[in-house]
């Protein structure tokens, strides 16, 4: 599989999302966070958009929510996070498994996704995940293995303080198993709304001292930026 090649084309996808401002229904708002869905195009279920500001720069941001370093000690959704192969500097795939949802109801899943940054003018990043088949990772029978279809993040400075960001998030997440449609589409968006909160708690605790680890133009040196 060309891995590299699917993963530009998640973030082509993902762009795509974000330029599309028709059809979209506001389901859930709290804590200056704005969840919207609509139909996917790519399985019987919903793709959400998530909406919120981050008080941290773009640059900091989308490093840190590209890092699987410390991912599942901010992240409350996942108890496992792994990188378990390198591509290159700016695509791996991971190995998740997840937390049991809905007081129990919606059991724990894993995941196999291609994760993907891209830097784009503007100052503009998307940071994307598709969920592949690896064969080092096949399928196990202690956890049902889910299917991300073309998720991600932008990431891009806020028009009246660059200093923070606008984080907007797209999932489209098929759980597999026998689950009711409607136990996921009435947990998802507040787990989505959750997830932005421990991310914004997360970048607080995790940040970085100035120039520690980063390139003099700011940037990190695992994001190479293309």
């Amino acid at each position: 599989m060309d891995y590299k090649r699917l993963a530009q084309e998640t973030a082509q996808e993902i762009l795509g999302y974000n330029q599309d401002t028709s059809g979209w229904k506001v389901v859930k708002t709290s804590k200056k966070i704005t969840v919207s869905s609509k139909a996917s195009k790519r399985f019987h279920g919903n793709l959400y958009r998530v909406e919120g500001i981050i008080p941290e720069s773009t640059t900091k941001l989308s490093e840190f929510l590209y890092k699987p370093e410390n991912r599942v000690t901010w992240d409350k959704s996942l108890k496992v996070y792994n990188m378990v192969h390198k591509i290159d500097s700016d695509t791996f795939i991971c190995h998740t498994i997840t937390q049991s949802f809905a007081m129990g109801s919606i059991s724990p899943r894993d995941f196999i996704d291609l994760v993907y940054f891209k830097h784009c003018e503007g100052n503009m990043d998307i940071i994307s995940s598709n969920s592949v088949d690896f064969p080092a990772y096949p399928p196990s029978s202690n956890y049902i293995r889910g299917y991300n279809h073309a998720c991600g993040y932008i990431c891009s400075p806020l028009k009246e303080n660059p200093a923070h960001s606008k984080l907007v998030m797209f999932v489209q997440t098929e759980m597999k198993g026998k689950l009711s449609p409607s136990i996921i589409e009435a947990t998802m968006p507040s787990n989505l709304i959750s997830f932005i909160l421990n991310a914004k708690d997360g970048i607080k605790a995790h940040r970085i001292p100035s120039g520690h680890g980063s390139h003099p133009n700011g940037h990190s040196s695992f994001l190479k930026k293309k």
